[in-house]
């Protein structure tokens, strides 16, 4: 949501690009995928541990937010390419930010964020402070991000619904003026 609410109040972009700019923003969490690995090395009886040694190092750094920014870009439209990648980059940076604030595990194990990879390794971010994932803080951040979509698709008649259906964003605005008002 957070990637989403970066890229609504643009209103010269198409769903299209608004969507890309929001997928930059979960794009980091695509270094998880060793986890089904894992899953599947378990079920045939083996060990594995690519999810621990590959999650927040292959796609949370400056280079990620590089390439997932450039591959939004070349997704945009003539004349747009600059400002969805600038976008896409702050939506990146939102998803590691959030991170380096909330995602420490159960055990109070934390995640550095290699924020310079992979040019360097010198920079690992981290935060003494960092919350649980499950912690009242994350669930509150989201809960502000939900009422915040909703606001924005009532004020700028734009949902993330529009993701999937023109016809299903059209009809969720109308819901939402009919019993907010019009903006």
């Amino acid at each position: 949501m957070a990637g989403w609410m970066v890229a609504v109040p643009k209103g010269d972009l198409t769903p299209r690009e608004r969507g890309a700019i929001a997928f930059a923003g979960v794009a980091p969490d695509l270094d998880g995928l060793p986890l089904l690995l894992d899953k599947i090395n378990a079920y045939f009886g083996r060990d594995s541990f690519y999810y621990e040694t590959w999650h927040h190092v292959l796609a949370h750094n400056l280079g990620a937010a590089i390439l997932f920014s450039a591959v939004v870009a070349a997704l945009a439209r003539r004349g747009h390419r600059r400002t969805v990648a600038a976008l896409a980059f702050l939506s990146v940076h939102l998803h590691l930010f959030f991170d380096l604030l909330g995602s420490q595990g159960a055990d109070g194990s934390q995640w550095p964020i290699p924020y310079l990879s992979p040019f360097s390794q010198a920079w690992q971010l981290t935060w003494s402070g960092q919350w649980r994932f499950n912690s009242w803080q994350n669930t509150t951040i989201i809960a502000l991000l939900l009422v915040a979509t909703l606001w924005a698709a009532w004020k700028y008649g734009r949902s993330p619904v529009g993701l999937v259906s023109a016809k299903g964003d059209a009809a969720f605005v109308r819901t939402l003026r009919a019993r907010f008002g019009e903006p």
